[in-house]
């Protein structure tokens, strides 16, 4: 797949949370086509401390305003500058980048489960709206620490069916995903997971267990994008992986929890 380089104009900003800013991208002329689970670069331009590029998860890609959104946590220096861009600055990126989930296309028919869990949350509300469009209803399972860290709930529940936990219960079920009573109520043919290691290492246990096809989409600190770093090595049955080349989807059985 064809990689750019380009510089995109910031159309909009969205404060979601006070530390999570979606910010939406344009140019000129059309987006390649994206997939869900893909991620881009963004160089940092005005950080005395970020020398190399951030990837983030390509959140959604609205061809109709010719608009790519990415969610953003500001947590460290690098990502914190991103979180104070404004509408009319130019940021520059590399995309698209990795390998993304299974094509909605490809399950029609299936009962699909989207689990995310903090920014995670990004790449299933894209893969829910390629199901959506492909004639499906997307399954969202969303879990947070507490009701305020839930991220982008109208867009999920415009595109699917939402279920959520949160840990002190103060919105849903009280718990971790894998506590959801949905897990014990519904059959799911397919899970597709992106979010902290813990919770994707339990998602992909309860997969396990009961049989279910299941992909994770891994957070590995991803350095250049490309595999020359081999910052974001991963062991899998085929020995160690670059995520960002060879992931940062994967297949659950190809790795080694």
């Amino acid at each position: 797949m064809t990689k750019y380089c380009s510089d995109l104009s910031v159309s909009s900003v969205e404060r979601l949370s006070s530390k999570h800013v979606l910010l939406k991208l344009t140019q000129a002329s059309p987006f390649p086509e994206m997939f869900p689970g893909q991620f881009v670069e963004i160089r940092v331009d005005h950080s005395p401390t970020t020398f190399l590029r951030r990837p983030i998860s390509v959140n959604l890609v609205d061809t109709d305003k010719n608009e790519m959104w990415l969610l953003v946590a500001a947590i460290g220096d690098g990502t914190r500058e991103l979180a104070e861009l404004r509408v009319g600055d130019s940021v520059n990126c590399v995309f698209p980048l990795g390998k993304g989930f299974t094509a909605a296309e490809t399950l029609k028919g299936k009962r699909v489960l989207l689990v995310g869990g903090g920014v995670g949350v990004a790449p299933m509300l894209f893969q829910g709206q390629k199901i959506k469009d492909a004639g499906g209803t997307p399954y969202f399972l969303l879990g947070a620490r507490k009701a305020e860290d839930l991220l982008e709930l109208d867009y999920f529940k415009r595109t699917g069916e939402v279920y959520i936990t949160t840990e002190d219960a103060s919105a849903g079920e009280k718990g971790y995903v894998t506590d959801h009573s949905i897990l014990k109520t519904l059959d799911f043919d397919f899970i597709q997971t992106c979010g902290p290691k813990p919770m994707m290492v339990s998602v992909a246990r309860y997969a396990r267990e009961r049989g279910i096809a299941c992909e994770v989409s891994l957070e590995n600190l991803m350095a250049c994008g490309i595999g020359a770093c081999l910052c974001c090595v991963e062991k899998t049955d085929e020995g160690n992986l670059c995520v960002c080349t060879e992931g940062p989807v994967f297949n659950i059985k190809k790795l080694l929890w």
